[in-house]
């Protein structure tokens, strides 16, 4: 069986089609969400247009509100972490040029933190000095939205964002009302990291950003990377137990996809010449 037929034969797996609860919980279940199903298809070569992600694209679609949020389950608060999640899924997806995305856009570019970053005003692990930073996660989510937009490399905004997380390269102890850090997980090579705080997606995202490449704690992340190579491929250090059936992302194996973002990251760095 195939790791798209694998990851198909999931899609009722919580009750409902597509990865999803009767009740219409789009991201419960992760490695296998709608939200994870959707992306990992598209790693493995399936076009956007294809019903099925057709189909999920509508799902996350039908939670847009006119302010550009985005609410992800029947119940609880709509959150900034839940709309970074949804407009990057539906960005990668290629709806960037979608109205409703466009609002959603101009909608962090209003309510970014002091910072520079995103957050959330949820405070699960109680307050404390680390708190009165934002998010490292969502504004990492939000800027792989961004980078398929026509405001990349031209925003202000974004550029303040990238600088926020450039400060945590240096910080590393966790921050943000979610606490997160730089640590030895943080570090271990994760594939498919999308939507996942690792190593690999903030040196991927913040790749297509010229105010990271150009800066010297981007390149002691891409070095970081880089260091994970053997014969040429990266290898995967850790992933969830659940995905063990897949094979383009076993732990302990070289994935040859993770691989070519590795090459689309040096792509990225050669525009400039930054390293």
């Amino acid at each position: 069986m195939s790791d798209i037929d694998i990851i198909l034969s999931r899609r009722h797996s919580q009750g409902a089609d597509y990865w999803i609860t009767p009740d219409k919980r789009l991201m419960k279940g992760s490695p296998f969400s709608a939200f994870d199903c959707a992306l990992m298809l598209l790693e493995l070569g399936l076009a956007p247009t294809d019903p099925i992600l057709v189909a999920v694209a509508d799902l996350f679609f039908s939670g847009w509100r006119k302010d550009g949020r985005f609410k992800i389950s029947p119940s609880g608060g709509i959150l900034p972490c839940h709309t970074a999640y949804v407009v990057l899924l539906l960005c990668r997806l290629g709806y960037v040029e979608d109205e409703r995305i466009q609002i959603t856009l101009k909608h962090f570019l209003q309510t970014p933190y002091t910072d520079g970053g995103w957050r959330c005003n949820k405070f699960s692990y109680g307050r404390g000095p680390e708190t009165e930073y934002s998010n490292p996660l969502p504004t990492l989510n939000v800027l792989d939205a961004f980078r398929h937009s026509a405001y990349l490399n031209k925003e202000p905004a974004l550029d303040r964002a990238v600088e926020f997380l450039l400060a945590h390269w240096r910080i590393r102890t966790p921050i943000g009302p979610c606490q997160y850090g730089m640590g030895s997980r943080f570090m271990q090579l994760e594939y498919p990291a999308w939507g996942w705080y690792s190593l690999f997606s903030y040196v991927y995202v913040l790749s297509f950003y010229k105010k990271a490449r150009r800066d010297e704690r981007f390149k002691e992340a891409f070095h970081a990377l880089q260091g994970k190579l053997l014969d040429g491929l990266l290898v995967m250090e850790r992933n969830s137990p659940r995905l063990k059936d897949l094979s383009f992302c076993k732990k302990g194996q070289p994935s040859a996809l993770a691989t070519r973002h590795f090459h689309e990251i040096q792509n990225n760095i050669r525009e400039d010449d930054s390293l």
